[in-house]
């Protein structure tokens, strides 16, 4: 039986290993998708957050120089703190890896430098005599602020685009992920099969057709002559089931003549 034994441990071995195989490629490749589009979206995050803390300084900053217009009030002018602006700008910019991004990002921080330079000319344009204050600041201060909201616009559109391009492709990782297993299922259905056919062609029918055979012997004396091509257990048994049924029909025809000289005697 080791013959058998082993091509049945060989069939089930070879689907247990393919499914084990593609469920470990599955884990992997799922884990490195995972991970890749994971980071590529919290960078997608870090920059949206980076964008919107420069946005709203620089936007209170604009807000609180009108207001001094409005009510024609330098005491309202706020402090200038040069180094918190600019460690907003730098971590903007940092955040940034992508090489398609990096224009704009820079277009950005260019127009951000300038709107900071500018702003920084208030206190002198508000106490010249010579210089309207609200002109001054509707016609020089604000232009340069809105081209900073213009190419931080085109900067935000950008990193949502690509957040979403991101996120379609962490989707299309997971099914890329899932094909291996799919394939590995199809495959191991398809071992399956033909562990199936195997079975019944070489071995269950052999079986059927000794069995037959034996029944019709037993029944109505045929002589048993069942024959197939093999060199396994399977085999050893016919051999085995013909020698005991041929010995058996000796023994028969034995029993007969001894009857048969008795009875003449």
């Amino acid at each position: 039986m080791k013959v058998l034994r082993r091509k049945v441990y060989f069939s089930l071995g070879s689907v247990a290993a393919i499914l084990l195989l593609s469920s470990v490629i599955s884990i992997l490749e799922y884990r490195r998708m995972s991970d890749y589009v994971s980071e590529l979206i919290a960078s997608n995050i870090r920059s949206i957050n980076h964008a919107q803390k420069l946005s709203d300084i620089t936007q209170e900053y604009n807000h609180q120089m009108l207001a001094v217009v409005v009510q024609n009030d330098i005491s309202l002018m706020p402090k200038f703190d040069i180094e918190h602006f600019m460690a907003q700008s730098d971590s903007l910019k940092n955040s940034f890896t992508s090489q398609k991004e990096l224009p704009m990002v820079d277009s950005v921080v260019t127009s951000f430098d300038d709107f900071m330079k500018t702003s920084q000319k208030f206190d002198e344009v508000f106490l010249a005599d010579s210089v309207d204050t609200g002109e001054w600041f509707f016609g020089t201060l604000q232009p340069s602020y809105n081209k900073f909201l213009e190419d931080m616009t085109v900067l935000n559109e950008t990193i949502y685009k690509d957040l979403r391009s991101n996120s379609a492709d962490f989707d299309a990782g997971f099914y890329r992920s899932i094909i291996p297993s799919v394939v590995s299922v199809g495959a191991g259905l398809l071992l399956i099969l033909l562990l199936l056919v195997f079975t019944l062609s070489d071995y269950v029918r052999p079986i059927n057709k000794m069995a037959e055979g034996l029944n019709a012997y037993r029944t109505s004396a045929r002589r048993y002559n069942y024959e197939f091509d093999g060199d396994d257990q399977l085999a050893e048994i016919n051999e085995g089931i013909t020698e005991v049924v041929e010995e058996n029909i000796e023994l028969k025809v034995r029993i007969k003549t001894l009857r048969e000289d008795r009875n003449q005697a």
